[in-house]
């Protein structure tokens, strides 16, 4: 149970924020903070857990969006039902990609991920008559917890915050249970893992499919709360690169690191696009350049990710127990 006090201490802080900040921006930073932690949890199952990791992870937080946007504008469906829509698209997907790259290792299986991004981008571009191609999608605002038209920001707080701790008990899960020290097994050495009977393949697409369905999930309420659906921020690689760094920089295949991970990228982020994004026309884009700089500097010195950065201090501190 002590090794569940960091996790408490910051769902917790989470809880507690909306009932002592009035403040709409810092409730948008901390939504977007726990929603980038559930989507770099999702990512953290098939890439941290299972070893398979993906630089295109985009395509099912894509088709999450874009299901919870179409049925909704098109059939004035409720986005709760296009949700479960694109989980059921994105694990077909995963399970199909999963299957016909499962013998593909390291760079050839990103590879194989980022191409199939890609081609949903160039669909989702094109498909003027069905997705409006380049211009996006607005998603209409209807007022009520259905249509997920929550206009108190403490409210989707509260909803994300759900999905937050949802994402960190499937990793509890994966960290503990029997199918997560096989897929342990599988991600350090899986021919290793093969000669023991352990059945790799298939739980490799297991992974990559399971993986895939959450992160469904998460782009299906992004798209609601943001109210817009851009083919080429919901497909890029940009976005499967933040949901791999959030999880790496925080501590690759544990339970708590995404979501210290989202914690840094998306506070520096925030910080930096709004000290120097438009800071004259030599100097616009220069946060992504000190962002570039401060991600390279903590994988260069706390390769371990910030969970074990955290665990050595507790242990320092004769807290053993309590690392995350």
């Amino acid at each position: 149970m002590a090794r569940g006090v960091p996790a408490a201490v910051f769902f917790g802080l989470a809880a507690l924020g909306p009932l002592v900040v009035r403040d709409a921006f810092l409730l948008d930073g901390l939504i977007l903070i726990l929603l980038w932690g559930a989507t770099a949890s999702a990512w953290n199952v098939a890439g941290g857990y299972a070893g398979q990791v993906s630089l295109g992870h985009a395509a099912f937080f894509g088709l999450g969006a874009y299901s919870a946007a179409l049925l909704g504008t098109r059939w004035s469906l409720s986005p709760w039902i296009g949700l479960l829509v694109g989980v059921l698209l994105s694990t077909v997907a995963g399970l199909i990609i999963g299957y016909l790259s499962n013998r593909l290792r390291g760079p050839y299986f990103v590879l194989a991920t980022i191409a199939f991004s890609q081609v949903l981008l160039i669909v989702a571009s094109r498909w003027r008559g069905f997705t409006a191609g380049s211009e996006g999608i607005p998603v209409p605002f209807r007022p009520g917890f259905w249509t997920l038209g929550i206009a108190d920001k403490r409210g989707w707080v509260y909803l994300v915050l759900a999905l937050g701790v949802l994402l960190y008990l499937v990793q509890q899960y994966l960290e503990r249970s029997r199918r997560g020290y096989q897929l342990a097994a599988v991600r350090e050495d899986e021919d290793a893992a093969l000669s023991l009977g352990v059945a790799a393949r298939r739980l490799k697409v297991v992974a990559i499919a399971a993986s895939a369905a959450l992160t469904a999930v998460c782009g299906a309420l992004w798209a609601q709360y943001v109210g817009f659906v851009d083919p080429f921020y919901v497909f890029s690689v940009d976005l499967s690169v933040r949901f791999a760094l959030a999880a790496i920089i925080g501590g690759l295949g544990t339970a708590l690191g995404p979501f210290l991970g989202s914690v840094l990228i998306t506070t520096l982020e925030t910080y930096l696009r709004a000290q120097f994004g438009g800071v004259g026309a030599g100097l616009i884009g220069i946060y992504l350049i000190i962002y570039g700089c401060a991600l390279v500097l903590v994988v260069r010195f706390v390769p371990q990710g910030l969970v074990g950065w955290l665990g050595d201090r507790l242990r320092r501190h004769g807290l053993a127990g309590t690392a995350p």
